[in-house]
């Protein structure tokens, strides 16, 4: 990872080594699983206000980066 995800943290000892922001026990997707229930970055920031907006930034970032290189075969029924 670059400086660019430097917020995105995985330490085995913290939410079981699941990435995590900045060390934090809010995971990467916990973080993705807000946003895609709909709520805002904003939102999020205010129900959270630990998190900041690169936080966010960054674990979309992170969440790209992951399945980038993952092909996925799906046969029509």
């Amino acid at each position: 990872m670059s400086n660019e995800l430097d917020r995105i943290t995985v330490n085995p000892n913290v939410c079981l080594g699941q990435p995590t922001i900045r060390g934090m026990r809010i995971t990467v997707g916990f973080v993705l699983k807000l946003l895609a229930s709909h709520l805002s970055i904003q939102e999020v920031l205010e129900a959270y206000p630990e998190l900041e907006d690169e936080d966010i930034r960054q674990a979309l970032n992170y969440a790209a980066w992951a399945v980038s290189d993952r092909i996925i075969s799906i046969t029509s029924a």
